[in-house]
């Protein structure tokens, strides 16, 4: 790998390596050489195992100047290479140490007095095998099985290896990564730790601490973007990076016998600060410049300073999606930090571009997956890390206008392009819609096991004590949730479906929520984590909710409506705008989610407000046109067309979505007949709510808009987020013609339908 400028030269003396090697084939006819031990056998001091081909040894060692006695997995060619430690914080202080395999069968490091120094955790079985393989992992497998009961690759030290992986188990919550050595003779874990970023794009992260202190730039669908040479070893080494499993996000690789043993160099994060450049020629002005459009506050600054970053020239002329902005590009960078970036990998590079443009927070897009052509990425915060680099990939910079000097460079024909390709989509869609009476056709993923796994019956069992009463955390007419526990601490929710539910409707409804579920991906939306469909049992898990829904703080106690402050009644007002535009078309096709209510928004730890209740009627598709259509209505938040003649589109979900607003500014159910008697402004509690009155006034005067009775009155959810993150005039709305109640439960009692097998009260607890 060739070696970067001065400055970006980090070694570090702590072997934090990335090890991209395959050791040659050696021999070991020597009597006595084992690569395992069964039950009842064990390895003292000065005794090895030796993988099958010879390249790696386990055993136990001193490091350095230390007489200290660690157990470890070294190369066989060099006993100092040391790439695996067991005992790394509890070392024996002599030659008497010993791993037993006992007749329990758990495997057991002791030191001279039989104390316990080292044991890893996995199920005991009669015929378990502890085995050297020729890859470095030690394994413990049963009997001839070829699956692990334990093993050292989910345990990584300091280095990696082919077929290893750096990132974090999704379901256990597990997490993989590098941790240096306190010194040359000291194996316990130092002060750095290398490890994946599953925020955004994957991207490997050095950290001092919790100082983040080197990247290699996110994954880019065939190498991590910083890091463009590796593209040269392609035929020793294959990179890959796990990105849409719903178990995992990894990165590892393979490599070819013969391989060279390679060290990993860094540089410093985000030396030059925000919308700063890092140029490694440009060692005659620290290396730190600005993009195009931005400067430094003042000149001569020290590189201490440097990190202040860059301010813009010229502000932005962007508010309610109307922009004369344009784009610039900025050629051959690692691109920046991804975790403050929007990805979408299922939109090409141009779709991403008109999306940013039409996005006032989106200042930059590049492409995500250059393999699959360019698929795009939008940053909505500031630009941090970014470095020219050989091979680098365009990074498109929002700037203003009259940035653009010569207007023939103004983009306006690149934005244009894909936006009137979006009317004419826009006008086809609207002419299906009048063909089918105004249903959306949304695609349905044909094969959802591929985006969300399965999970056998007797994991779910296990992790819910049998479906113990104890962990019974809610239930409806349809079924029931418990809490889940993971063996490493994490929760779930586990939503069992009961038997009476099970009808031949009922296994149709279920296997359409989890379609749905599989092809939605969003952070204001529950995640549906796997399911389970095995003999007569039908579950669901789901991501746990740890403050459960909105509508117990909202409609609870004075106490528990005291705790959403403004702040974050706001935060959780745009966080289900945000999924609800996104259901409307971020995710590529038209949901309607048709329950929308309190009940339905999940709140997590953070407080962070999870769209729910996915049930089988939500999403309408050509196959679910006809008689058999489930009707759901929710008294109070139903949208009047669809309370009178179940006439459903996009608008009634922004109608639902009002409603939601104004209840939660005041804390009263059925806002809209408030809003009738004319006393929303006096019923918001402005001791809890402490909000200037022309503020508290524009978010009442959106939620009205959105339920206005004609649907084309009421705005799209792409403009219901704009207008919350913006200050321009609205529009007043127009007073709506209320239903009532009664109207809506004849409806759904005439109608004689069903209602939905997953409905709300099934998944509010979660």
């Amino acid at each position: 790998m060739r070696a970067t400028s001065q400055f970006l030269v980090h070694l570090l003396p702590q072997l934090l390596l990335i090890a991209f090697f395959l050791l040659f084939a050696q021999t070991h006819a020597a009597s006595g050489v084992r690569d395992k031990f069964e039950k009842g056998q064990n390895l003292t001091d000065g005794d090895t195992l030796v993988s099958p081909d010879g390249s790696f040894t386990l055993g136990f060692f001193s490091p350095g100047a230390s007489t200290k006695r660690y157990l470890g997995i070294w190369f066989s060619v060099s006993n100092d290479t040391v790439c695996w430690v067991a005992n790394r914080d509890q070392p024996l202080l002599d030659k008497s140490g010993m791993l037993a395999f006992n007749d329990l069968g758990s495997l057991v490091l002791v030191d001279g007095s039989r104390s316990k120094a080292w044991s890893p955790n996995f199920m005991a079985a009669s015929a378990a095998v502890v085995q050297l393989l020729d890859s470095g992992n030690l394994v413990v497998h049963n009997g001839s099985s070829d699956a692990a009961l334990w093993q050292s690759f989910d345990h990584p030290s300091d280095t990696l290896l082919p077929d290893m992986k750096l990132g974090k188990d999704l379901w256990t919550g597990a997490e993989w990564q590098l941790t240096s050595w306190s010194s040359a003779d000291d194996p316990s874990p130092g002060a750095f730790r290398r490890t994946l970023e599953t925020k955004g794009l994957p991207d490997i992260v050095l950290w001092q601490g919790d100082v983040k202190t080197y990247r290699t730039g996110p994954w880019n669908g065939l190498y991590f973007n910083g890091v463009p040479e590796v593209s040269a070893y392609a035929d020793k080494y294959k990179l890959r990076a796990t990105t849409t499993s719903p178990w995992e996000k990894t990165y590892g690789y393979t490599a070819m016998p013969g391989a060279p043993l390679t060290r990993v160099v860094c540089d410093a994060y985000a030396r030059c600060g925000p919308f700063g450049l890092c140029d490694p020629e440009a060692a005659s002005s620290g290396f730190c410049g600005c993009v195009e459009g931005f400067s430094r506050p003042s000149a001569g600054i020290s590189s201490a300073q440097e990190t202040m970053g860059c301010r813009r020239n010229v502000p932005l002329d962007c508010s309610g999606g109307a922009t004369a902005d344009g784009f610039k590009v900025v050629r051959g960078v690692k691109l920046p930090d991804t975790q403050n970036a929007s990805v979408d990998t299922g939109v090409t590079l141009e779709d991403c571009m008109a999306r940013c443009f039409a996005d006032c927070s989106c200042l930059a897009y590049a492409a995500a997956d250059i393999k699959g052509g360019g698929d795009g990425t939008g940053w909505a915060d500031a630009i941090v890390d970014l470095r020219l680099v050989d091979r680098g990939q365009n990074l498109y910079l929002r700037l203003s206008k009259s940035e653009f000097g010569d207007q023939k460079e103004f983009p306006t024909l690149l934005v244009v392009a894909p936006v009137a390709s979006g009317v004419t989509i826009l006008l086809v869609v609207s002419l299906i819609w009048w063909t089918r009476k105004r249903k959306i056709i949304g695609a349905i993923p044909r094969n959802p096991a591929m985006a969300v796994p399965s999970v056998n019956l007797a994991i779910i069992k296990d992790v819910t004590g049998n479906f113990s009463e104890s962990n019974m955390i809610g239930q409806g007419g349809f079924s029931i949730i418990y809490k889940g526990h993971l063996p490493e601490g994490r929760m779930i929710a586990v939503k069992r479906i009961k038997q009476s539910a099970l009808t031949g409707k009922g296994k149709k409804d279920f296997a359409r929520e989890v379609e749905v579920m599989a092809g939605l991906r969003h952070g204001s939306l529950v995640r549906l984590l796997a399911y389970c469909n095995e003999g007569k049992e039908r579950v669901l898990i789901y991501e746990y909710m740890e403050n459960k829904s909105l509508n117990i703080y909202i409609f609870g106690t004075a106490k528990l409506l005291a705790s959403l402050s403004w702040p974050r009644r706001l935060e959780v007002l745009h966080g289900i705008a945000h999924g609800v535009a996104y259901l409307h078309g971020g995710s590529g096709d038209s949901v309607i989610h048709r329950d929308l209510k309190p009940g339905n928004i999940l709140l997590d730890d953070e407080w962070k407000p999870k769209i729910a209740d996915f049930g089988t009627a939500k999403l309408f598709a050509v196959d679910q046109a006809g008689p058999d259509q489930t009707i759901v209505v929710s008294p109070g938040y139903a949208a009047p067309e669809y309370a009178r003649g179940g006439e459903m589109t996009l608008e009634c979900d922004v109608y639902s979505f009002g409603v939601i607003l104004l209840e939660t500014l005041s804390g009263e159910r059925n806002a809209w007949e408030l809003w009738e008697q004319n006393r929303i402004v006096e019923l918001v509690d402005t001791a809890t709510v402490p909000l200037p009155e022309s503020e508290l006034k524009r978010c009442i005067q959106i939620g009205l808009l959105c339920i206005q009775e004609t649907p084309g009155d009421r705005p799209a959810m792409s403009t219901v987020v704009a207008m919350l993150t913006s200050t321009t005039l609205i529009k007043p709305p127009i007073k709506p013609v209320p239903h009532s109640r009664g109207d809506v439960q004849a409806l759904n009692l005439s109608r004689g339908h069903d209602t939905d097998l997953l409905s709300s009260t099934t998944i509010d607890l979660m």
